[in-house]
């Protein structure tokens, strides 16, 4: 009876272990280049300017007429109605108009319509940038997310194994109780850590998922390493991350749509002059066989007397006072910014450095040197733990410290607006 049972699991196992691993095998890790793409496509604010597109390259052809308004067709027929021998008759015109502005409007108003679509393409690629940007630094929170795992997990194993040895060590009478509680302390704390990190990892995974709006377990695997600065100078220097913000596309943005509100203050100003308008009639009017063909040329001109247009030129001065303080104050925290990242940026650098160059490698040397001093018998329990302890503090510390350099690092070239390129390595 049990044969059967058996054989159906193995061929369930045989059929359905190929589909796993196919599905594994296909499933393409997730490279930082890639977060960057995605989250540039699919990224709500891209979207949403992309949308606003159609009605600013609306507003742009509707500028480019010949004139702002449209002609106007009349037509008009008359019935006469009169003592015989004239009789009843029937008159009609035909007229069309046209309103002309004469204060050069249609001008400003191409020149606003310009602007405001290259303010719109601008906020398009400062909305890009930043979706790069925002994937990048939550792409490179997943891999130090990562790391610190693996941190975690090697230390679960350290001391799990060295809790092993001193019971082995008790019950043959070599260590003492307190020494074997303190090792199986130990122990514990480090798979509380390592449930720490992976929680913190599943909460990092989530928020990479959301920035590409993916959902969690549609997320491939990290792909990359959290890179440390080599030895050498950054390969841009202040004053040209300085340079390069003031073209930044937020910059450009803030300076077309300055260009567009002086635009549009020139619209209103030129509107104080009256509109022309042009009329052409042609009718036939008359009783009977003086029937006459009329051609009528009407011009009217209002008199600009009360109505002067302060109060648009007044919005509209607003709006370009406005936008020369959004321009000068968007320049001026761009560039304090960059100086405030750089000057961080800086102090990151020489503190990873700091770490890979003295701390690590003599943590390292310490836990070797205690492993062989412990079993030569020339230190305690309580001596190696702490050495152990400290070699993994010092590999939290370069984790956490290559994961705020590269924080840095993002923020500084996206504050910059220098070149992204996620420099997974």
């Amino acid at each position: 009876m049990h044969f059967p049972i058996l054989a159906l699991a193995f061929v369930l196992v045989a059929t359905t272990t190929p589909t796993h691993a196919q599905n594994a095998a296909s499933a393409k890790p997730l490279t930082v280049a890639e977060a960057m793409r995605l989250a540039e496509s699919a990224n709500p604010a891209v979207r949403t300017r992309q949308a606003q597109l159609a009605a600013v390259e609306g507003a742009r052809r509707e500028a480019a007429a010949p004139f702002f308004n449209n002609p106007e067709l009349s037509l008009q027929r008359t019935r006469r109605s009169a003592e015989p021998p004239d009789g009843a008759s029937a008159d009609w015109s035909a007229g069309v108009s046209q309103t002309i502005e004469i204060g050069g409007q249609q001008t400003h108003r191409r020149e606003a319509a310009a602007a405001s679509l290259d303010a719109l393409r601008a906020e398009i690629d400062d909305a890009q940038r930043q979706a790069r940007a925002e994937a990048a630094l939550r792409f490179y929170t997943v891999l130090a997310a990562q790391r610190r795992m693996r941190i975690e997990e090697r230390s679960v194993e350290l001391f799990d194994n060295t809790a092993q040895a001193v019971s082995k060590r008790r019950a043959a009478g070599e260590d003492t109780r307190l020494d074997a509680n303190v090792a199986l302390v130990e122990a514990e704390r480090s798979r509380n850590a390592l449930s720490r990190s992976r929680e913190q990892w599943i909460a990092a995974r989530s928020d990479l998922a959301t920035t590409l709006q993916l959902p969690p377990s549609a997320l491939p695997e990290v792909e990359g390493d959290v890179g440390a600065p080599g030895p050498g100078v950054a390969p841009y220097g202040l004053e040209q991350l300085l340079s390069s913000a003031q073209a930044l596309p937020k910059q450009r943005a803030l300076a077309a749509r300055e260009a567009a509100a002086r635009a549009r203050l020139g619209t209103e100003r030129a509107s104080r002059l009256p509109d022309l308008v042009l009329g052409l009639n042609v009718g036939r009017e008359g009783p009977g066989d003086a029937r006459q063909r009329v051609t009528t040329l009407a011009v009217s001109l209002p008199l600009p007397l009360f109505k002067r247009n302060d109060a648009a030129i007044g919005q509209a001065m607003t709006e370009v006072s406005q936008a020369e303080l959004d321009r000068a104050s968007g320049s001026r925290d761009a560039l304090a910014q960059v100086r405030q990242l750089w000057s961080r940026f800086g102090s990151q650098t020489e503190r990873v450095q700091r770490l890979l160059r003295t701390v690590a490698p003599a943590s390292t040397d310490n836990q070797q040197l205690a492993a062989k001093s412990r079993q030569a018998g020339q230190i305690g329990l309580l001596d190696q733990l702490i050495i152990n302890r400290q070699a993994l503090d010092a590999e939290r510390d370069l984790n956490d410290a290559l994961a705020d350099y590269h924080a840095t690092r993002i923020e500084l070239e996206h504050a910059a607006g220098w070149p992204q390129t996620g420099l997974s390595q």
